[in-house]
């Protein structure tokens, strides 16, 4: 979907559909022309009523839109639905409305957000031909400041479209959505180089284990997006669990969940659409992915109920429960990061059944070793529409995973605090500096359409939440460059009036 911003009148547009709010300005403007059919329409709009077009504009039909109120995530779920009700290709315009009560440059983003969302199809397996879909989406009457806008679209085009690789990835079937094929995604990945290791090869002894009963070898996928001149550090890093397919070894998972379980690599999803966004927009910042991917299956070579596994930091772990194999491999992954010199870490994971019994299917919960970096996280999450919700640690829930046999056990055993115990595990793994983990299982996969512009299905949470925390290091990174100029300008200024003070004496 292309993707433009004019400041052209709506009613000069060429397109198969100029879409609108329902009740709002442009239909009060236009409604004298159509002889009150604009208005009797907007009624019925729930959630979109089509009035064809003779002469009035130069679109061929308006298209009426239902906007539950004029909040950010409303206008997002009225462009989606907008586009969903027009997959016959061609042209769909938008025509802003300056009289709701949120600025225009506040309307762009979510606009353009909604309207590439709503056009992902997940279809892509079907035999039959999918339909075209919009092939370019036009923002008209952006008078206000038509650079500016076009800018704010074009980022929001760019976060939306890696938030849809994403979904395509999770999505996808996991016979063809292996770790290799992973691989191959991500090595596609312009301006990011890529390295896939052999877990057994590089002492990545967890994540071996993990995944040996699957005739899909477990891999490393590394990303590296290293843009010219930035500095070394800070280094960071993402790390996303991607088990393709979890099958819960021997502590087998029951039929109504194990249905779901092409979708336990959709933190590895977005760590690699991210990679994808962030090197598109060139952001100034280095910036890692580290991606575990394997299958967790039943076999002769399966991980056992009570084994001992050394994770690649040195630490043994005793299975307790062969079905909490995300947190063995993420240890692994973790311990590469730091290595590679990160000095700050998010991990993303769908980590435990329990985060989404007790949030549902909208929020992702954050653990951390840093408040500040917590905050960030939650923030730029909560910011992009990647909803985020703080969550405690504390040294006392250490002994819940003590094991009498070796350093650790990875589940506590207990029926309860599953979400915590599993990020204090982690804990043990994150090394120095900050670290956030994100248990996103509940928003990964919708099983229900919870009535915003994604729909049921893969949602690709967390590509815009880590495209902003990017953002919002690189624009602080050149802020500090900025500062440390002006302050070295003024000492040498200083130092310059001082010596010619020192001559004339």
């Amino acid at each position: 979907m292309n993707v433009e911003v004019t400041a052209a009148d709506p009613t000069q547009v060429e397109a198969e559909v100029l879409a609108m709010a329902a009740g709002g300005l442009g239909v009060r403007r236009l409604d004298a022309l159509f002889e009150g059919r604009l208005a009797r329409a907007a009624a019925t709009a729930d959630p979109v009523a089509v009035v064809p077009v003779t002469r009035e504009v130069r679109a061929r039909n308006i298209a009426l839109v239902k906007l539950d109120s004029a909040e950010a995530e409303d206008l997002q779920l009225a462009a989606a639905r907008a586009v969903r009700a027009h997959r016959d290709g061609g042209t769909l315009a938008w025509a802003l409305d300056e009289t709701l009560p949120i600025a225009l440059h506040r309307q762009v983003p979510p606009i353009v957000e909604g309207a590439v969302l709503g056009g992902y199809d997940p279809g892509r397996w079907k035999s039959s031909a999918p339909r075209p879909g919009v092939d370019r989406f036009i923002v008209c009457g952006a008078d206000e400041d038509e650079a500016r806008l076009r800018g704010l679209a074009m980022r929001a085009e760019l976060a939306a479209r890696w938030t849809n690789v994403a979904r395509e990835l999770v999505d996808g079937p996991p016979n063809v959505v292996t770790p290799a094929g992973l691989a191959g995604r991500a090595a596609a990945l312009p301006g990011v180089s890529v390295e896939v290791i052999d877990p057994t090869d590089a002492g990545l002894r967890a994540l071996a284990a993990v995944g040996g009963a699957s005739a899909q070898a477990p891999k490393l996928i590394v990303l590296r997006y290293e843009p010219a001149g930035a500095p070394e550090r800070p280094l960071l890093a993402f790390v996303g669990k991607a088990v393709t397919f979890d099958a819960g070894g021997y502590f087998l998972k029951a039929q109504a969940d194990i249905v779901r379980q092409k979708g336990d690599m959709a933190g590895g999803a977005a760590v690699l659409a991210a990679l994808g966004a962030i090197a598109e927009l060139e952001l100034p910042l280095n910036v890692i992915g580290v991606v575990p991917a394997c299958e967790n299956l039943v076999g002769g070579d399966a991980i056992r109920p009570t084994d001992v596994v050394t994770t690649a930091a040195g630490l043994t772990v005793e299975v307790t429960n062969p079905d909490a194999e995300g947190r063995l491999i993420l240890a692994d992954a973790l311990w590469y990061a730091r290595r590679a010199g990160a000095t700050h870490v998010i991990d993303l994971a769908t980590l435990t059944g329990a985060m989404r019994a007790g949030m549902g299917d909208l929020y992702g919960g954050v653990f951390s070793n840093d408040k500040t970096w917590s905050d960030a996280v939650v923030d730029a999450g909560n910011a992009v529409g990647d909803l985020a919700w703080a969550w405690p640690l504390h040294p006392r829930y250490r002994r819940l995973l003590e094991s009498r046999v070796a350093d650790l056990r990875n589940t506590s055993g207990r029926p309860y605090g599953y979400p915590i115990t599993a990020a204090t595990f982690l804990e043990h793994f994150a090394g120095e500096g900050p670290w956030a983990h994100v248990d996103m299982l509940g928003p990964a996969l919708l099983d229900d359409d919870r009535g915003d512009a994604i729909g049921a299905g893969a949602s690709g949470y967390g590509v815009r939440m880590l495209v902003e925390i990017t953002s919002r290091m690189a624009d602080a990174l050149r802020r500090g460059a900025q500062e440390a100029a002006r302050e070295a300008g003024v000492r040498a200024m200083t130092s310059f009036r001082r010596k010619q003070e020192a001559d004339d004496d």
